[in-house]
């Protein structure tokens, strides 16, 4: 099964947007990502729909944060992307009136259920503004000379 990346994509493109002290545009996130200007509007679209982004039109135009980063946590950026499915293994269905088969993914649909209770209990713990102290500190840890993180989206 292929991984999905979003969630930890837009937390990078928030946490970039976070360093500006001017909107940023589509064009500028999706140079960092590597990716394609439309996907970032896709994107971020649903962010704004969640009042957690802004954008402004024309010259000096972008996008900005429309919330404080303390305010905002992983959960929310994970509900407003859509809720991607936060494991990849799942079920046997292939004979659903087989009695081993029902067994088997009883027990497995009660483990899965803890998990993403657990795993989304803690991603509303974890707030931008952690995050984005987190990468301060790693900044600061670093030679001067290496400190070109924050470069790759200006």
């Amino acid at each position: 099964m292929r991984r999905d990346s979003r969630l930890s994509g837009m937390l990078h493109v928030l946490l970039h947007m976070a360093e500006h002290h001017a909107p940023v545009t589509s064009q500028t996130l999706a140079k960092a990502m590597g990716t394609n200007p439309v996907v970032i509007r896709r994107v971020m679209a649903g962010l704004r729909e969640q009042g957690y982004v802004r954008s402004e039109k024309g010259h000096g135009g972008g996008w900005t944060l429309a919330r404080d980063l303390a305010e905002i946590t992983l959960r929310d950026i994970y509900d407003a992307i859509g809720c991607p499915s936060l494991l990849a293994i799942g079920n046997r269905t292939e004979s659903p009136d087989c009695l081993v088969e029902q067994a088997v993914n009883a027990a497995l649909d009660t483990a899965f259920q803890d998990a993403q209770a657990l795993l989304l209990a803690r991603l509303g713990d974890v707030t931008l503004a952690m995050l984005s102290a987190d990468f301060h500190a790693r900044l600061a840890a670093r030679p001067a000379a290496l400190r070109t993180e924050i470069d790759h989206v200006h």
